[in-house]
């Protein structure tokens, strides 16, 4: 049995699970609504405040399926109570990123600036200009835009100029050695 799948999501005060036909969990609380559709082959059963997912055989699908569904219920239930943020760091002369409105807008070293867009699950900050903080309820769409940002100007090697996630170690080369 998979203990991660086996362990008991625990539903705080103010969140509301509700499991439609086919699995269609909806997760409400203080920071907004995520929807999923799940594997019908998996038993999901709200009691009470206590949320489990159960498997109904050992078959290689269904048992890869019981973790994988009960981490991202429990992402929902973390994401709609305390929300999920990424931040980046900008080294290099010149690289600096504002907020502009609803508009992320980076100068990179490029001949133009590059803009990325807030949508309803993910949003900006800046509180400096070689700052950024993604934020939103939804771990997937926070994760998938933040790499989208760093996929701009990725740390390189030799000078660490680039945009890195706060805490990633750039590993670094030596250069031209000189005779």
């Amino acid at each position: 049995m998979s203990r991660i799948g086996r362990a008991p999501i625990t539903i705080p005060a103010g969140v509301t699970v509700t499991v439609d036909a086919g699995n269609f969990v909806t997760v409400k609380g203080p920071k907004g609504e995520l929807k999923e559709q799940f594997s019908a082959a998996l038993t999901i059963a709200v009691e009470g405040n206590v949320l489990t997912v159960s498997r109904p055989d050992d078959e290689k699908e269904n048992r890869s399926l019981h973790g994988l569904t009960r981490t991202l219920i429990n992402n929902m239930v973390v994401g709609v109570t305390e929300g999920y943020s990424k931040t980046l760091e900008i080294n290099g002369v010149g690289y600096r990123a504002e907020k502009q409105g609803k508009k992320l807008v980076l100068n990179l070293g490029y001949s133009h600036p590059v803009f990325f867009e807030e949508d309803d699950n993910v949003s900006f900050a800046c509180p400096n200009n070689t700052t950024i903080v993604v934020s939103g309820i939804n771990k997937q769409a926070v994760g998938q835009v933040a790499a989208q940002i760093r996929s701009k100007r990725p740390p390189e090697p030799y000078l660490g100029k680039g945009i890195k996630y706060t805490g990633e170690r750039i590993r670094r080369k030596a250069g031209k050695a000189g005779k």
